[in-house]
């Protein structure tokens, strides 16, 4: 029971943090690692791509100290982490901008409503009057546009 607590806790929460870390840092601070996301060089990796650490480290902790230390919900928190990496690299890497060609054939009202709310965040090239920073909540209005 803890493990799934902290295990979906964590995942659940992540688009909180992401849409945060997303919003005030990336468009904040660290404009200029995230700038080339939305003002593309061309090249196949970008300085945005450095962000998955903010995640990835944390949840990597989190697994090893739990196993030292024997803390199931560390390792659940961990493991919530990573799923949301997974998830998010195949939805923003694959799904919507096509890095990779494996879900080409993804359809479905959720996933266009995914796409479409990314596409609303990157009307803007700069970092200032965004919209739309999360990724797997969706707002209601891109369900019916």
């Amino acid at each position: 029971m803890i493990f799934a607590i902290g295990f979906i806790g964590a995942f659940l929460c992540m688009e909180l943090i992401a849409w945060s870390a997303h919003k005030y840092l990336m468009h904040g601070a660290l404009w200029s690692v995230h700038r080339d996301h939305h003002q593309p060089t061309g090249k196949f990796f970008q300085k945005n791509d450095w962000f998955f650490l903010i995640f990835a480290i944390p949840s990597w902790q989190c697994i090893m100290l739990g196993f030292i230390f024997g803390s199931i919900l560390s390792i659940a928190i961990g493991f919530g982490i990573a799923l949301y990496g997974i998830m998010y690299f195949l939805f923003h890497e694959v799904l919507i901008h096509r890095r990779f060609d494996w879900l080409d054939n993804a359809k479905g009202n959720y996933f266009d409503a995914v796409k479409k709310a990314h596409r609303v965040h990157h009307e803007k090239s700069e970092k200032e009057d965004g919209k739309c920073f999360g990724l797997l909540y969706v707002p209601k209005k891109y369900w019916t546009e």
